[in-house]
């Protein structure tokens, strides 16, 4: 399947390709010689002035002009139908060496492209469920390197208006609890989460009209914990914004089932409890009760298990955990 994609840009030759390298390469060096940082990728940090050719500070480490050639010559492997597997693995690999990464690939001349084209072609083996588990690797690494731009503010909004996360979409709604699919999933909400992070009501509103609401509510009741636990978090920042809350809201229908997955969390979480998803659920639930009807269903209707001792060992443990709970039985009361 991966022998050769159809239409895939191939590599400029003679002058062309110099200019491309020249490009590639310049974009990456000045990446690591001017001031900037973003919160990006685990690991990533402040990048100082720049320390003339001898390289930058990133997260603590030097960013050297060697590791910007690699960086680049990486780049150019990706045009490569050979090399393009080990490429994308190694790139992911090296995401934190170079905070604006992300801004290389997307202004690099058919880059973002061979990502998109990576990503489509696994459509296939979804449905039925054909999936293997290096072929799944293989497109998160390529949706780790999306991650990547859609956390850098010189590009996020540039993927959003290209409706790139919809290309997500049919990730999301697999069904498979097969491990591959469950790293294809979170992987997926892992770019979506980067998207959301930031507060922008304009991201939100995108999130909201393309229905994707629904995709994250589903994982949320059936995905694996880690997959819960960002999708809840993407949830929160959807329902925190004023448009994403009147969308849940304004519905009886949208909202009563809305509360109903949360009740679902929770009551999953008695035999295997797990304090970032319970504060996450908690979280949402407090914003839920700002709307007049939320509360009154919440009163009658919410998990018995947030109000007895069956997570009182999470309560004694966890401080901020236990300021919520009140918060949330207060504002119920």
């Amino acid at each position: 399947m991966y022998a050769q994609q159809p239409n895939a840009p191939v590599q400029s030759k003679g002058a062309d390709a110099k200019y491309q390298g020249q490009m590639l390469y310049a974009r990456l060096n000045s990446s690591a010689n001017t001031p900037g940082a973003y919160g990006a990728a685990p690991g990533a940090g402040n990048m100082g002035a720049a320390g003339g050719h001898a390289g930058s500070n990133v997260g603590g480490q030097t960013m050297t002009d060697g590791d910007s050639e690699a960086l680049y010559q990486l780049m150019v492997e990706l045009f490569s139908a050979t090399n393009r597997e080990q490429a994308l693995a190694e790139l992911s690999r090296r995401r934190d060496q170079n905070p604006d990464l992300g801004v290389a690939l997307w202004n690099a001349y058919g880059v973002m492209t061979i990502l998109y084209q990576e990503i489509i072609a696994i459509y296939p083996l979804l449905n039925p469920p054909a999936l293997t588990m290096p072929v799944s690797n293989r497109v998160c690494n390529s949706l780790a390197l999306l991650q990547l731009v859609a956390t850098h503010e010189q590009t996020r909004m540039q993927l959003l208006k290209a409706n790139v996360p919809q290309l997500l979409y049919p990730f999301l709604s697999t069904t498979s609890k097969a491990k591959q699919y469950d790293n294809l999933r979170l992987t997926s909400l892992g770019v979506i989460g980067a998207l959301v992070k930031y507060d922008s009501h304009e991201v939100i509103s995108f999130f909201v009209a393309t229905e994707f609401l629904p995709l994250c509510l589903k994982i949320m009741d059936i995905g694996s914990e880690l997959c819960k636990v960002v999708a809840t978090f993407i949830f929160q920042k959807i329902i925190l914004d004023d448009g994403g809350f009147h969308y849940v809201t304004s519905h009886p229908k949208r909202l009563h089932t809305v509360l109903v997955i949360l009740n679902n969390v929770v009551n999953q979480m008695v035999a295997m409890p797990s304090g970032r998803l319970l504060k996450s659920v908690t979280k949402c639930l407090i914003r839920l009760a700002d709307n007049q009807k939320a509360k009154e269903e919440m009163r009658e209707g919410m998990s018995e298990h947030l109000r007895d001792s069956t997570f009182a060992h999470v309560l004694a443990e966890d401080v901020s955990y236990r300021r919520l709970i009140y918060q949330l039985l207060v504002k119920l009361a």
